[in-house]
């Protein structure tokens, strides 16, 4: 029988284990884990199956970690109408495997959410413990994750729930607009869908906040403050860019049809960080400036 090798950390220290860490906010976090000098390791979705709990259980007793950010997920929200199974699949039956692991060896888990699990219908922003009702089903499967997490690990469990996510590598709004702004003529925008822009990097700084703050458990709001509609987030960058803002045009989300029905409203409130002493997150239009002159 091969047993894991002596574990000769220091009492105090924690060691973290990132799933989905090739995704844009994976790599932002393991990216904030080494910038720290964190005791900390990174598994994608070729390193790590999470669908598959003998996969879990193995690197849980290859790499023994006392917190796990769990930034694996289905996030095609389109393609979730048509692909449900395989969303629920990664989006709740995946994090269900996970927090039982978790469970079964003592860990802390931060899962990673969404504002989708939201209708959309309030007009301020929605608190922590607010109901949810997701419109689609890539928010219903996220929805499902939720409450696997905080049924399984009442008091070890924490979901941070996130959206409008851009980050220094990989796709998101915030780049395909930048790209836009280097062209020319007008660009069509959504401009009936509230939400908050949030920087990669300004989350990970959080899930590490959160991590090291053992009475840190269950929902917490990880977006940056503010509120903003897509056709607003890219006038930013457009003139962030040195580009002509008014080349961005407002147009409905209907004229762009889809099949998944999105939220009008999502703006997160941001409660429960003044609970545990930590700052809350800022401004979205602060944190884009920055982010500006570091994504690739």
């Amino acid at each position: 029988m091969n047993l894991p090798a002596p574990d000769d950390r220091p009492a105090d220290a924690t060691r973290w284990l990132v799933t989905g860490a090739g995704g844009l906010l994976g790599r932002a976090v393991t990216a904030a884990l080494a910038a720290d000098g964190a005791d900390a390791v990174g598994l994608d979705r070729h390193t790590l199956d999470v669908t598959a709990p003998d996969a879990l259980a193995a690197a849980f007793t290859r790499h023994r970690p006392d917190v796990v950010v769990n930034c694996a997920a289905y996030t095609d929200v389109e393609a979730a109408e048509t692909e449900q199974e395989l969303a629920f699949l990664l989006n709740a039956e995946a994090p269900r495997h996970l927090a039982a692991r978790c469970a079964h060896q003592g860990t802390r888990l931060l899962h990673l959410s969404t504002d989708y699990v939201f209708p959309g219908d309030a007009g301020s922003p929605y608190p922590e413990d607010h109901p949810t009702g997701p419109r689609n089903a890539y928010g219903r499967s996220k929805s499902a994750g939720e409450r696997a997490v905080l049924d399984l690990l009442p008091d070890r469990g924490t979901v941070v729930r996130t959206a409008w996510l851009y980050g220094e590598h990989g796709r998101s709004f915030v780049c395909t607009m930048r790209e836009r702004a280097r062209g020319r003529g007008p660009v069509d925008v959504v401009a009936d869908q509230v939400g908050q822009p949030t920087w990669a990097a300004d989350v990970a700084r959080l899930l590490l906040a959160l991590g090291r703050t053992p009475q840190a458990h269950g929902v917490f709001h990880a977006t940056n403050a503010g509120r903003a509609t897509w056709y607003e987030l890219a006038r930013e960058v457009f003139r962030l860019v040195g580009a002509d803002p008014d080349r961005v045009r407002p147009v409905p989300g209907a004229a762009f049809g889809g099949r998944a029905p999105r939220p009008r409203y999502t703006v997160l409130g941001h409660g429960r960080w003044r609970e545990l002493g930590i700052p809350e997150p800022r401004p979205w239009r602060e944190a884009l400036a920055e982010a500006m002159g570091r994504i690739s």
